[in-house]
């Protein structure tokens, strides 16, 4: 019997999501039928909507989600029904020229089936009534209430925590905390920045405090986001409308610049700071984006003095390692959850929680599901 479910589906760029009736695919041997419980709404997925990030159409956004199997393919053998996930965005082959150098983020098969916006194994996992296939962003399509996903993208995490929360881990908690954890150096007697304190650079925040750096400098232009900054451990927070990034950082440095900058506002202002705030020797990890046909304009001797610059997309996720370890942290007390969330809508209302994130009114919205 065919699964009918609702689901957001987006027809063309610039225009509104239409909750419709979508029927689901058959299961293959390695796939999952997850119950989606929760899922948040990130830049990405308005990226997408703008029409600044082209996929094709029609198409199911959300990629930051969280649920319980119910159900699993023939050859699947690590997760089990019931269990609860945390689903990964990067399912990976584990066997071609970047997986063997250990950046499942590049893949071979992720970025080519990537692009046509279908499951990992090549085929669409649901259609329209009309029979339309439907296109999955980043292999989820979590904007509906179930989806299907290869096994490896359901990662097992405690049931005690909740899905609303849970589901951040799957995205933006997880490349901001990893920017910190798994790919910047960061040590106790190190002066960090983050800038741009969304959701994203909320977890950086969070990640080098969780790295023990012995300085944190927050930078934002809302003076309530830099006060959320503050609570999960930034020792100084700055308004970049009011004061100069660079003469801080040197101010708290003895003049060097700061250790490490880890950029997660995605504008070219912020990206030229980077590297001008940072100290000779030092390592930037560029987390935000912008239009991907855009050009952005440095000065050249700021580039120079054997700074190290990184761009992450998924700070460096291992999921399978990360997304239990964060869920751990969050629930010991080390890792804040739940300030990240400014309001949870149901799927009915996705447009409006996406003008809201548009306008930056939003940390996370987070469309819950009975």
């Amino acid at each position: 019997m065919t699964l009918t479910y609702d689901a957001a589906v987006l027809h063309r760029a610039r225009s509104p999501l239409v909750i419709e009736r979508v029927n689901a695919s058959a299961l293959g041997r390695s796939d999952v039928l997850v119950r989606v419980r929760a899922a948040g709404l990130c830049h990405t997925d308005l990226e997408v909507i703008d029409g600044s990030l082209r996929y094709p159409m029609p198409i199911v956004l959300g990629h930051e989600a969280a649920g319980v199997i119910e159900q699993v393919g023939s050859a699947v053998e690590k997760v089990r029904t019931g269990d609860h996930v945390v689903l990964s965005w990067n399912p990976h082959c584990g066997h071609c020229f970047y997986c063997d150098r250990s950046l499942p983020i590049l893949c071979e098969d992720y970025l080519a089936r990537g692009a046509q916006a279908v499951g990992f194994d090549g085929q669409s996992k649901a259609r329209l009534a009309s029979g339309t296939e439907l296109k999955h962003l980043m292999f989820l399509g979590a904007f509906g209430e179930y989806c299907i996903v290869q096994a490896q993208q359901a990662i097992p995490v405690p049931k005690d925590i909740p899905f609303d929360r849970a589901c951040l881990i799957g995205c933006g908690v997880m490349t901001g905390v990893g920017a910190a954890l798994n790919i910047a150096d960061i040590s106790q007697v190190d002066t960090a920045m983050v800038i741009g304190c969304g959701a994203v650079g909320l977890a950086a925040v969070q990640g080098v405090r969780l790295a023990g750096a012995a300085k944190i400098i927050a930078v934002d232009i809302d003076d309530a986001r830099l006060a959320l900054a503050q609570k999960m451990g930034a020792s100084r927070c700055v308004n970049a409308n009011n004061e100069d990034l660079v003469s801080i950082g040197k101010a708290e440095t003895a003049g060097r610049g700061v250790d490490t900058v880890i950029e997660a506002a995605g504008n070219a202002a912020a990206f030229r700071t980077t590297v001008e705030a940072v100290r000779p020797g030092g390592e930037v990890v560029w987390l935000g984006k912008i239009d991907v046909e855009r050009d952005v304009a440095f000065r050249w001797g700021a580039l120079m003095q054997e700074k190290r610059i990184r761009r992450s997309s998924y700070g460096n996720a291992r999921p399978a390692r990360d997304f239990p370890m964060l869920a751990k942290a969050y629930l010991d007390g080390r890792l804040m959850l739940d300030e990240l969330i400014t309001r949870r809508i149901r799927l009915k209302a996705i447009n409006e929680g996406f003008a809201a994130l548009k306008d930056g009114q939003a940390i996370r919205t987070v469309v819950v599901f009975d």
